[in-house]
């Protein structure tokens, strides 16, 4: 009988790790990622895998975001030495997404293990370390969308276009199991069709068991239409009270639609006179991993706008500055009025976004605009929930700004595109819910039961089922 076992992203929306097992398949993790937000706190310390990473046969990933790949080099670090199978443009994006990881860890690291010192108290080793970032990409075998990959052990995956962010993926593994043929369907992280930039999700139709994704399962977006209009407001009331623009966004993915929203603008004449400072070295390297694959990506969106030699980081949005160098992004504090910021982390968990807070956030005359999801336990999630003060670098700030939210710019389905893509399918499956608060997902599950009468599972961290 083949087996799921949940180890992240169980009622919560980071940490996607799923463990299937079964006879032709072996034990194949689907991702392998970090925890975000509160259980995030005191993870500079070692935290186990609940599972032997020596006997995992082979891992799929269905997308580069840290909260579904980020704990692959530890994995690999524990002995796992299995093939890694994810997408082409995942494959581009994962040395970029792992190699900023490590440089904040080993920061944090050094961190955590001077304030040990200071208290007499042992050093914690490193979880993983740049060899193991290598031996994570070494091995990385990257497919097409739609191409049959044949697993050493007689099973079929495929990765379908999942619409979340560049090379995002559904994953379909086909196997036997006691001579019965089995279907599983991993949503990934499902993408919201209303944008500009990305394809839709693929349907799919055939199913045994479905492991869907929730994060926005209790909840719609507000149409592209009127959030583009929205964000134009935000942006031209900010400008005439002479302040300045603060938008964490997620290297991958949001930063990418943000250039090609706030372009659209430009070439609409609504963007008044801002400077845009893309203030995040990891961001431009995606965005240019990007710009090679705008060809693939959503036609009427993408084409229309970008036309001959243009891309989202040449000669598209002409007040896009690229801020590489620390003292670059250092020198933007001296900017009085009309600066736009993009900077990460999107989650304002660490990284160039909590040093302009520092510099801007007591400020009434500056706003803030938050295009992402927040996670619990996050800063990110205290200031869209009303903080008015803030702990920043050891010093408590009041909070001024203007705190403004775009929901409508999420990477993420919402309830009804979600309930949508289930019951595309034709065979009933399973249907089991993960990645989402628990509030989101029981939302999503009382739907489901209510109106299309499909009695989904949301199981808990830790728990197996079988299919």
């Amino acid at each position: 009988m083949a087996t799921i076992t949940f180890f992240g992203a169980a009622q919560e929306v980071t940490g996607s790790c799923h463990l299937v097992n079964a006879p032709s398949l072996g034990d194949v993790l689907l991702d392998c990622g970090m925890h975000q937000g509160t259980r995030a706190k005191n993870l500079v310390s070692r935290e186990q895998f609940a599972f032997n990473p020596t006997a995992i046969d082979a891992v799929i990933l269905s997308h580069a975001h840290l909260d579904h790949s980020g704990r692959l080099p530890s994995l690999v670090h524990d002995g796992f030495a299995g093939p890694i199978y994810c997408t082409q443009a995942t494959a581009q994006l994962l040395p970029i997404m792992l190699f900023d990881a490590l440089s904040l860890y080993e920061s944090d690291l050094r961190r955590e293990n001077r304030k040990r010192a200071r208290k007499g108290k042992s050093e914690l080793t490193a979880q993983y370390c740049k060899d193991d970032v290598l031996n994570v990409l070494e091995s990385v075998k990257p497919f097409a969308y739609k191409e049959k990959i044949q697993l050493p052990m007689g099973a079929t995956l495929t990765f379908f276009d999942a619409g979340h962010i560049l090379g995002s993926a559904i994953v379909e593994l086909t196997f036997e199991d006691n001579g019965t043929s089995k279907t599983l369907v991993f949503s990934g992280d499902l993408g919201n069709k209303d944008t500009l930039l990305m394809n839709d999700p693929t349907m799919l139709e055939e199913a045994d068991i479905v492991l869907m994704e929730g994060t926005y399962g209790d909840r719609e977006h507000k149409s592209l239409g009127d959030t583009q209009t929205q964000f134009r407001d935000i942006l031209h009331t900010a400008f005439e009270k002479g302040g300045n623009v603060m938008i964490p966004a997620f290297a991958v993915g949001r930063t990418q639609e943000l250039l090609l929203y706030l372009g659209k603008l430009q070439l609409a004449g609504e963007l008044d006179n801002w400077q845009v400072f893309l203030d995040s070295p990891m961001a431009i390297e995606v965005t240019s991993v990007y710009d090679q694959w705008l060809p693939t990506l959503d036609c009427e969106g993408v084409k229309t706008l970008c036309t001959g030699e243009q891309s989202l980081l040449k000669d598209f949005l002409s007040t896009l500055h690229l801020m590489v160098a620390a003292e670059d992004s250092m020198a933007i504090n001296k900017i009085s009025k009309g600066a736009l910021i993009i900077a990460g982390s999107g989650m304002c968990t660490g990284g160039r976004i909590t040093h302009h807070f520092k510099h801007r956030i007591w400020d009434s005359r500056n706003t803030l605009i938050f295009v992402g999801y927040q996670a619990n336990g996050t800063l990110g999630r205290t200031l869209v929930d009303g903080a008015q003060h803030v702990k920043l670098f050891g010093d408590d700030i009041i909070v001024k700004a203007d705190i403004e939210t775009l929901g409508g710019f999420s990477a993420h389905a919402a309830q009804a595109a979600l309930i949508e893509w289930i019951t595309h399918f034709k065979t009933a499956p399973q249907v089991v819910l993960v990645h989402g608060e628990l509030d989101a997902l029981d939302a999503l599950a009382n739907k489901l039961a209510v109106e299309h009468n499909i009695n989904a599972h949301i199981p808990i961290l830790g728990e197996t089922i079988s299919f």
